[in-house]
């Protein structure tokens, strides 16, 4: 697979290899652990659409140099704008990626991600709505927005409201970790692939004759591994999961697990408190307000509102814990950010719902356009 520019074209932070049908797109930004700044994203969606559009292409895989597959997107750029109070350019830069992530997820050629690594945030918005996403025992999915001030989005309210139960309210208020295969086992992702397998699986879809589903399932599946969920998986409590994070408040989540925590005293509980305790309160009701909305609405309504809502927190409308966040986790790594409301009982139902509004025009603010596509059934499929 010889690659379209010359390897030592270093500042090139995403390649492209492959021959007449199937391509290759790599994340290549292994020193910043692949965090998609507006450069990468510029280059990625122009190479998407330029492949779509090449009738000869039959196929996309997407990998990433390194050791982590992407950790998000890069939160200095936007916290740089929204402290200046030049907000509405941090706004486009949020738009610009996640009209990427809908062009990924209404793509009409199969695309496979090859997942080795870590997957947070921004990552996981890129690639948790496509065709294929192939994990190894190297892959750690979570969605922390919460602790840097933010909540989880990029798509979060509809990737992660179609999981079982209220799985999703518990990775996205505690920011979780699941590995691969619990990945596999919720439906986050599709197969589950040795590491040392991947450059195999890859040579193997390059020498394909012709990029059809049947014969892409077909090759993945032959490196496949059927692997077991570990006994202390949270997966196997998805019971008490749901008891506890299908509440309708979080002050009501948090206060059934800290009953419960009195006389279970299991791990994932007392991290589950820890967790809540210390990220943005106000982030935590509106991530619980997002994904109940995104229960049952389309992908394009949720990637609409949660452009909404983020341009609200870049703007500073109610709140300033983006930028207390960003500082006390990432700049200064102090990890004692003042988040302001400071306590969940201080946090009005309006004060959340100001997050849904339109922002006015004049202030250089412009709702999100997507252009509409056909959204193939991809949703997660939990093989618990």
């Amino acid at each position: 697979m010889a690659p379209n520019r010359p390897s030592n074209y270093e500042d090139d932070q995403v390649l492209v290899e492959g021959n007449s049908h199937v391509k290759t797109v790599i994340l290549n930004r292994p020193l910043k652990l692949n965090a998609l700044n507006y450069q990468m994203v510029l280059q990625l969606s122009e190479e998407f659409q330029k492949l779509e559009n090449d009738p000869a292409v039959g196929l996309v895989i997407v990998k990433a140099n390194g050791k982590v597959f992407c950790v998000g997107g890069d939160v200095i750029e936007c916290y740089r704008y929204s402290l200046t109070g030049e907000w509405a350019l941090a706004v486009k830069i949020y738009q610009k990626q996640i009209t990427l992530d809908y062009l990924v997820a209404t793509y009409i050629k199969p695309v496979v991600f090859l997942i080795n690594g870590a997957v947070m945030g921004g990552g996981a918005g890129l690639s948790m709505n496509a065709s294929y996403r192939v994990v190894t025992e190297n892959t750690v999915f979570a969605m922390p927005e919460a602790a840097i001030g933010h909540y989880p989005d990029v798509g979060a309210s509809y990737f992660l409201s179609k999981l079982p139960g209220f799985l999703g309210e518990y990775l996205g208020l505690t920011g979780a970790r699941l590995n691969g295969v619990e990945m596999v086992a919720c439906g986050l992702a599709t197969h589950f692939v040795p590491s040392k397998n991947l450059l195999l699986l890859e040579k193997s879809l390059h020498e394909m004759d012709v990029a059809e589903p049947n014969t892409i399932q077909g090759i993945i599946n032959k490196y496949t591994h059927q692997v077991q969920l570990k006994e202390d998986s949270v997966l196997h409590r998805l019971n008490f999961i749901d008891h506890f994070f299908s509440k309708q408040t979080v002050e009501e989540i948090l206060s059934s697990l800290e009953h419960e925590n009195t006389t279970l005293k299991e791990e994932w509980i007392t991290k589950s408190i820890r967790s809540m305790k210390a990220v943005s309160p106000i982030n935590l009701k509106i991530f619980l307000m997002s994904i109940r909305k995104g229960r049952f609405e389309p992908l394009e309504d949720c990637l609409t509102r949660e452009s909404r809502i983020s341009s609200h927190i870049l703007r500073r409308t109610v709140s300033n814990d983006f930028l207390a966040g960003i500082k006390a986790t990432i700049l200064e790594k102090n990890y004692k950010p003042k988040w302001e409301p400071s306590k969940l009982e201080l946090i009005s139902n309006d004060m959340v719902e100001t997050y849904l509004t339109k922002i006015p025009e004049n202030e250089g603010w412009k709702e999100l356009q997507l252009n509409p596509r056909d959204m193939r059934e991809k949703a997660p499929r939990a093989k618990l």
